[in-house]
C-alpha cells in the first residue's frame, strides 16, 4: 500500500493540489484513509488539514456501498464473465465477517478501524450490506471505525508515536 501511495503523491501530486491528491486516495478501496494519510505525510500537508479530508474522502462512497451493492452484485451476475468475480468478492467478504454475528456493531468497527490488509470502510460497508445490517447502525459504526484508523495511521504516518516516544 505504502509504494502505491507513494506513487500517487508523486505522480499526482505534480499535477493537482496536494489536498486533491489527499482526497482521491482516501476514496480508493484498500488505500482509504491509510493511503491518504501516507500521502500527506509525503506532501507534507499539515496533520490537522490532512484529517478532515482523508475522512471525508473515505466515507464519501460508503452510502452508496451500503444502499446500492447488493443490487449492483446482482444485476452483474448476469454475465457469465462476471458472475465468478462477484461470488468471489462476495464469499471473501462473508469470510472477513466471520464472528461478527454477535455484537456485528462493534465487530464492524474493529474491523473497519484497526488498520491491517484486507480491512477498511469499503469492505465493512460490502460485510454489513452482504449481513443486511440496519443502515444507520452499519454506519455509525463504519464511521467510527474511520476515525479509529485516522487517529492509529495519523500516529503511524506522521511519526508522532516516535515524537512521543
Amino acid at each position: 500500500m505504502e509504494a502505491i501511495a507513494t506513487w500517487f503523491a508523486h505522480t499526482l501530486g505534480q499535477y493537482v493540489s496536494a489536498q486533491f491528491v489527499i482526497f482521491i486516495v482516501s476514496m480508493i478501496p484498500l488505500l482509504e484513509c491509510r493511503g491518504g494519510l501516507i500521502v500527506a505525510s509525503l506532501l507534507k500537508v499539515n496533520i490537522w488539514q490532512a484529517i478532515p479530508i482523508c475522512v471525508i474522502g473515505n466515507i464519501i462512497p460508503i452510502p452508496f456501498i451500503l444502499l446500492f451493492i447488493k443490487k449492483i452484485f446482482h444485476w452483474l451476475k448476469r454475465f457469465r464473465w462476471a458472475r465468478p468475480w462477484i461470488e468471489k468478492l462476495e464469499k471473501r467478504a462473508m469470510n472477513k465477517s466471520e464472528g461478527m454475528d454477535h455484537g456485528e456493531w462493534l465487530g464492524l468497527l474493529l474491523f473497519v478501524g484497526i488498520p491491517l490488509p484486507g480491512t477498511g470502510a469499503w469492505t465493512g460497508s460490502l460485510i454489513a450490506s452482504l449481513l443486511e445490517m440496519d443502515i444507520k447502525k452499519a454506519s455509525s459504526a463504519i464511521l467510527l471505525g474511520v476515525l479509529l484508523a485516522t487517529v492509529i495511521m495519523s500516529i503511524v504516518s506522521y511519526g508522532l508515536l516516535a515524537a512521543a516516544l
